[in-house]
């Protein structure tokens, strides 16, 4: 009948509407639908393989969570193991509910974790870093946190990085980049990994939308309500986010065109990507494109007459 919010498999009521293809579904058949998109995308795109350790990139969040809990449920069929780990930046008021939230999953499902902090590898917590330049925030968090990560699966000793980043998040990604002129940054795939430097990186969770994520917790009980960082709001995503949500909700489907867009753009440019690996940065070791990486010249490594090939660690 019209107007009536049953789901479209069983006509039990409806939690959600979902869209391409359209359809409403109950609370056990949207959970269902939200694993079935992600195990067939791990699938369809090879992720994870036999033999495979994956670390999932742990910081207790939203996204994190999510993917902490499916992979929990599909690695065992696929002959593959489990560890997490978190990246303690050092920010008051922020990070301890979140690490918290870490500890307290990985202790009930049994996970092994393991956690860097900012201050063991970098030398100070990000607060301190940030002293003087706090509206550069999410930058600097952004270039050192990928190092942390880095520096975090070498510890554990992995073959694949599993990041919680969602539809909304590539999405967001790509409008920036188009925003910043960044073509190398629209064209990077990190999936493959690169010897040496870094281990291929996975994002299962790139199919599903921060909002079927929120709803997938929920429903599963999962669900924790935890304060946002407070260096968000000085970045550039926060307003592509807030005008994306605004695309997707009058126009729904914005978001999913839009990575539609990046990959036919991938696709066409990778026959003509130069030949040749990439650098090295002279401090570090780390892969750059430049004599320095951005991680090194943040922490003003390359002005210190102590540093040397290997870095600070």
């Amino acid at each position: 009948m019209p107007g009536e919010n049953l789901c479209s498999l069983c006509r039990e009521p409806a939690v959600v509407r979902l869209v391409e293809p359209e359809r409403r579904l109950c609370a056990a058949h949207f959970i269902d639908d939200v694993e079935a998109r992600v195990l067939a995308a791990m699938t369809r795109e090879r992720m994870v393989s036999p033999g495979d350790r994956v670390a999932v990139g742990l910081s207790g969040g939203k996204d994190s969570t999510a993917l902490l809990l499916l992979l929990h449920r599909f690695l065992p069929a696929l002959n593959a193991s489990l560890v997490a780990v978190t990246v303690d930046e050092g920010i008051a008021g922020y990070r301890e509910g979140t690490s918290a939230a870490a500890r307290d999953l990985t202790s009930e499902l049994g996970v092994e974790h393991s956690i860097v902090t900012f201050a063991d590898l970098f030398g100070d917590d990000l607060d301190r870093l940030l002293v003087g330049r706090e509206a550069q925030g999410c930058t600097v968090c952004g270039v050192l946190r990928r190092r942390a990560l880095a520096e975090a699966v070498k510890q554990v000793g992995v073959t694949k990085l599993a990041t919680g980043h969602n539809l909304d998040d590539e999405a967001q990604s790509a409008l920036m980049n188009v925003l910043r002129g960044d073509l190398s940054r629209l064209l990077q795939d990190t999936s493959t990994g690169q010897p040496g430097h870094f281990i291929p990186r996975i994002k299962p969770l790139a199919v599903l939308s921060e909002k079927e994520i929120v709803t997938y917790l929920l429903l599963r009980g999962y669900f924790r309500d935890l304060p946002e960082c407070p260096y968000a709001s000085t970045a550039l995503r926060s307003e592509v986010r807030t005008m994306l949500a605004g695309l997707e909700h009058r126009h729904p489907g914005t978001m999913l065109r839009l990575m539609q867009f990046r990959e036919g753009v991938r696709q066409s440019a990778r026959s003509a990507e130069p030949k040749g690996s990439p650098g090295s940065c002279r401090i570090c070791g780390e892969l750059s494109t430049g004599e320095v990486c951005q991680a090194c010249r943040l922490l003003e490594r390359d002005k210190s007459p102590r540093s040397s090939a290997g870095g600070r660690r």
